[in-house]
């Protein structure tokens, strides 16, 4: 793979065009290591950081039960965050993943303790009939995984679902970042799914142009919607209603 420097980084590369491994067949073994390496990641450069700040800005009037869906929960790390921020806060929750790959739910249970009441769901969040109304739906490090056209489904999805508010954490796409990346996972050494889809997803990544023309396809007003910078590495899109 070319290194970051010789990379244009201005356009986003299609997920069709520049596959991650973890997106295709694999062990399980291999996809639950990736996932351990991912919730690494996320601890030691701050991942859960911009979620757990925007939650601060809950509604004071909700208090809870809240209804939480993670879309792409993968392993299960940012519900458990989630579990230990209700906690802290007397919030009342209830947490579901949803995850298109059936082994997502095995590893999320295995990680999770059971007293979490975390419930693991394998299948499309678009297509699920979800038996209670959905509060709060949040994903991270999953929308580089889709193509235009599936985000722009997934933010009228949000749009109609989400009755409190919504928000996507995911990467910024920029030379200094996939450097950075680089830097830490040779001191690191991960999983060598994330070693290869590490620079691979900032390259599938957003720019805040990229959001504005995503929403606007959407037909999400621009002005209800927050696009936040969070160093290192990430651009989080969000919106309380």
């Amino acid at each position: 793979m070319r290194s970051s420097a010789e990379i244009d980084f201005r356009l986003r590369v299609s997920p069709r065009d520049l596959p991650e491994l973890m997106d295709g067949d694999c062990s399980y073994e291999d996809f639950r290591g990736c996932l351990r390496s991912l919730e690494q990641i996320n601890r030691w450069l701050l991942g859960y950081r911009p979620t757990l700040a925007w939650l601060k800005r809950l509604p004071h009037r909700l208090r809870g039960p809240l209804h939480f869906v993670d879309v792409g929960s993968g392993g299960g790390d940012l519900l458990r965050q989630i579990a230990g921020w209700a906690r802290r806060h007397c919030i009342a929750v209830q947490l579901t993943g949803i995850d298109l790959n059936p082994y997502a739910a095995r590893a999320a249970a295995e990680s999770t303790p059971i007293e979490l009441g975390i419930a693991w769901v394998t299948g499309n969040a678009l297509e699920y009939r979800w038996e209670k109304p959905v509060d709060i739906v949040v994903s991270s490090l999953m929308a580089h995984h889709l193509e235009d056209e599936e985000i722009i489904a997934l933010l009228r999805w949000m749009e109609t679902t989400a009755q409190t508010g919504w928000f996507i954490n995911d990467l910024e796409r920029s030379q200094w970042s996939c450097r950075m990346f680089g830097w830490v996972e040779r001191m690191v050494g991960w999983h060598r799914f994330v070693r290869h889809d590490g620079p691979v997803s900032f390259r599938r990544a957003f720019r805040e142009e990229d959001w504005v023309r995503l929403l606007t396809a959407a037909e999400v007003p621009r002005e209800a919607v927050t696009v936040e910078h969070w160093r290192p590495g990430r651009l989080c899109v969000g919106r309380w209603k």
